[in-house]
């Protein structure tokens, strides 16, 4: 029998996937976005890293079409990035939440701009 999430008994708890996607280098005039990748070096991709239940390619119309949408990638999406560049998925919440941060971190480690939710 396959786990379950609390209060959603006919779901999969192993169902989120962590997603990201490369941003348009204009997202950089945003000071909010500045702001929140202060060690951001010139030059370097800019991201949006996610986690959803769904496909991550519909999860990137949603947010193009404005629907639940990150202000960021609604405006400034550019692509999906390959499965590959997330790490393994499906992982259940709490673990999507973690890797979530932990991708984050490590692409602003290395000088790139992050957001996330």
């Amino acid at each position: 029998m396959a786990a379950t999430s609390p209060g959603r008994n006919s779901l999969p708890a192993n169902r989120f996937l962590v997603y990201a996607v490369r941003l348009d280098p204009a997202v950089l005039q945003s000071a909010r976005f500045r702001a929140a990748n202060p060690d951001y070096v010139d030059g370097m991709d800019c991201y949006y890293v996610g986690m959803t239940s769904k496909a991550p390619q519909e999860r990137l119309q949603q947010h193009l079409a404005g629907y639940k949408a990150s202000r960021y990638v609604r405006h400034h999406g550019v692509e999906l990035m390959p499965p590959s560049f997330t790490v393994v998925n499906p992982r259940t919440y709490e673990q999507a939440c973690r890797l979530e941060r932990r991708i984050a971190r490590r692409l602003r480690r290395r000088g790139h701009g992050v957001w996330q939710n």
